[in-house]
């Protein structure tokens, strides 16, 4: 979580409960379902970065030397809202892979269409029919990254790294 993520939870437990003491009940509800929110997308970005960097992690101890940034904070459009997030961007000589996600903020942003907690896009430089929109969506027990309705899992990661390695 960034500082910046840190702040603005602070600011809305702090707003919560300043419309608890103002008898804002609706008002501080709301807020709290916000924040609880932000916690399962914050929760759902980690577990995808997290997977990627242990995958990349793998391919490096194999000698393959990725090369990994990371842009924090970082801004895409999705469907007319601008999602914020952040940005792991692993090179491989001219190849490069892009892992962004986020979801959008503040009512400036927009909201996200189809109702999902958070958005990710997996963008491989220069073959866009490789690329991937994933969803972080409620699923039957807990949050899922969904591909089309597909569960995405970290075995879907490997094949973006397959198409990424791929000579």
């Amino acid at each position: 979580m960034t500082e910046l993520d840190e702040v603005w939870n602070r600011m809305l437990s702090d707003a919560a409960e300043n419309a608890r003491s103002h008898g804002r009940h609706d008002v501080a509800e709301y807020l709290s379902l916000k924040a609880a929110n932000d916690m399962v997308r914050a929760a759902g970005v980690k577990w995808l970065f997290d997977s990627v960097l242990e995958i990349a992690a793998e391919v490096n101890r194999a000698n393959q030397n990725i090369s990994i940034e990371r842009v924090e904070p970082f801004n895409f459009p999705y469907h007319r809202a601008n999602i914020v997030g952040s940005q792991l961007r692993l090179l491989w000589g001219v190849r490069c892979l892009m892992v962004e996600a986020g979801w959008t903020r503040t009512p400036t942003d927009g909201f996200m269409r189809g109702g999902p907690l958070a958005i990710a896009r997996i963008r491989h430089f220069g073959m866009p029919r490789a690329n991937s929109e994933i969803l972080l969506v409620k699923g039957d027990a807990t949050p899922e990254w969904s591909d089309s309705g597909t569960n995405f899992t970290s075995e879907h990661l490997r094949r973006h790294f397959t198409v990424f390695l791929s000579m």
